[in-house]
This record gives structure tokens, C-alpha cells and sequence, in this order.
């Protein structure tokens, strides 16, 4: 079996994360158990992302990478209800139409265009999933997964503006590129990526993750298929009364720990590759200053808690 391996050092002890590429599957239910366990401890997540990050993964970030999969260039975007897009975040859409001029597909889909397609790719227990999700972001993150994993592509939240810079380089290989962040817990706010990359940079109150957006992948790639599980998983279980926590559920931290997990098992055939993504920014740029971030329609604001379409 052929493996790739990545050397991550924390506090001057190395740690190798090996990338199968090739082989049988050797994971035993033991190993499967602690991988999963372990991602699920939110300290160890975020240090095992932290290293992650600050190894640097590709010291040229859109280097050619061997793969039998390509990412597709077809780009998807999401709004609950199609005839009640803000302006201003339609403004935000608009702007990456000009990528078709490169030979990108553009679709945004909708509460009932996501849920047709679930219902005609994927089994009732995603559909019941789906169901589950009680916000639109929710709805959001888990249609994302759905589609990306079956097909590849670029899902893109309707938020982010395009800068015009070309997309083509970064679908240029066959790896999943996921864009890390950080968070200070203390603040209240994001650490500069420019602080957070820098090899030995840390604090007790910074939380280490991966974003859900962009989400960029081949089809079927294996660390999408995880976090697709999970997710359906726990929606699956959920009483009609539960509001589970959204980030965690669906979003960014149902992502990384499905990173963290495939990570730690690698023992699959044909599992691809993982770049952290330090450059996102000079495709888009999130706009913060838009009306539906001050009510309901901001899941930060209704995280676990009943929502109400606003008519």
C-alpha cells in the first residue's frame, strides 16, 4: 500500500499523518472507536488542527497533485426561499456570475430544490435529516454536504463576494480544500490569519477549526462522505422537540471533526488528500454588513432555538 505522509511537529515532537492512497482497508472497530472518540474532544480538535495548520501542508498552495478525481467546476450556492433573497445579499450572488466566462456551472439552490435532490440521490434517512434541520443554516451546511460529497464541485456561501480573481487554479487537483480559522474565546472575535499560521503560535483561548466554506472537493472524497454520516447520523437521532447546536451538528465543527477523525484512522483505499486552504481570501471576501444578520435569519442569533420564516 502506497501512503503519502505529512510530518506535523507539536512542541518538538513529531507526529506523522499518513494519507493512504492505495491498498486495502485495515481499520480495525477498535481504532475506528478511539478516532472517533478523540475527535470528539473539542481540546484535541483544536490542537490537532493548530498543527495541522501550522505545518504547511504545501509550501505551494495550488501545486499539482496526483489524482484520479478532479474537482468539478460546477459552483452551488444556497438561499431557504428563492423570492425572499435580501437585495444586498443577492448583490453578493451576482457577483460570482462573471466565473462562467471561465467555464464554471453557477446554481443556487433552495429549500425544495435541495430536499428533490436528496430524495432523488441519496436514501428517506437523509431526507429525514434534512427535515430535522430546524434554520435554514442548517439546512445549508447539511444540502452542502449532500451534494459535494455525491459530486464535487465548490459550495460557496451567498454571503461572499467575489474578488474576480480566476477560480481555475484552485480546481486544479484532486484535493479537498478547506479554509482553517481561528477564534478567541476570550475577545469574542477572529484571530488574523496572519498570527494564527505562524508555527508555535497558540493560546488556551484560541479554538482551532475548519471552516464549512468554502468547500471544495472531488467527488466521493472520503472526509466529506465522513462529515455527511455524522451529521445524518445525529439529525437521525434527534426527537421532533430537540434543537441541537448548529456549528457542531452541521457546520464547522461537524467538518473538522470528520477531518480529524479520517485523519487519525487512515487506513482506507483512494482517500485523497487535505489542503488547508491560506488564500481563500483573494477569491472572496464575506460580507458583514447585511440585513438579515440582525435577525432571525443569522443562525447565530437563533442557534437552538425555534425559527420562524419571515413573511
Amino acid at each position: 500500500m502506497e501512503m503519502s505522509t505529512i510530518d506535523l511537529r507539536n512542541r518538538g515532537k513529531p507526529t506523522v499523518l499518513s494519507y493512504c492512497t492505495g491498498g486495502e482497508v485495515f481499520c480495525s472497530s477498535m481504532l475506528l472507536k478511539s478516532a472517533i472518540s478523540r475527535s470528539e474532544d473539542d481540546l484535541f480538535r483544536s490542537h490537532f488542527v493548530r498543527d495541522l495548520v501550522q505545518c504547511s501542508m504545501s509550501a505551494e498552495p495550488h501545486a499539482s497533485y496526483p489524482s484520479s478525481k478532479s474537482v468539478p467546476k460546477t459552483i452551488i450556492q444556497f438561499w431557504d426561499n428563492p423570492v425572499a433573497i435580501p437585495n444586498d445579499v443577492s448583490r453578493c450572488m451576482e457577483s460570482w456570475h462573471q466565473v462562467r466566462h471561465e467555464g464554471f456551472s453557477l446554481t443556487c439552490f433552495d429549500d425544495s430544490s435541495a430536499r428533490r435532490f436528496i430524495a432523488n440521490n441519496l436514501e428517506s434517512r437523509h431526507v429525514r435529516a434534512l427535515d430535522a434541520c430546524y434554520h435554514p443554516a442548517m439546512r445549508s451546511d447539511y444540502f452542502r454536504l449532500c451534494f459535494i460529497g455525491l459530486f464535487g464541485g465548490c459550495y460557496i456561501d451567498a454571503d461572499d463576494a467575489y474578488s474576480g480573481e480566476a477560480l481555475g487554479p484552485v480546481f486544479a487537483d484532486g484535493r479537498l480544500k478547506l479554509h482553517p480559522l481561528c477564534y478567541d474565546a476570550l475577545s469574542g472575535g477572529m484571530v488574523p490569519q496572519n498570527v494564527f499560521t505562524k508555527r508555535g503560535a497558540n493560546s488556551q483561548n484560541w479554538i482551532f477549526y475548519f471552516n464549512n466554506n468554502p468547500l471544495i472537493a472531488p467527488p466521493q472524497h472520503p472526509i466529506v462522505l465522513r462529515a455527511l454520516e455524522r451529521s445524518t447520523s445525529i439529525l437521525n437521532e434527534m426527537t421532533s422537540d430537540d434543537l441541537p447546536e448548529i456549528q457542531s451538528t452541521t457546520g464547522p465543527g461537524n467538518l473538522t471533526a470528520s477531518v480529524v477523525a479520517h485523519a487519525m484512522i487512515c487506513r482506507g483505499s483512494n482517500l485523497g488528500a487535505l489542503m488547508t486552504m491560506l488564500d481563500w481570501e483573494r477569491f472572496a471576501t464575506t460580507v458583514w454588513p447585511l440585513s438579515y444578520r440582525i435577525d432571525a435569519r443569522n443562525w447565530r442569533l437563533s442557534n437552538k432555538q425555534p425559527f420562524t420564516p419571515l413573511r
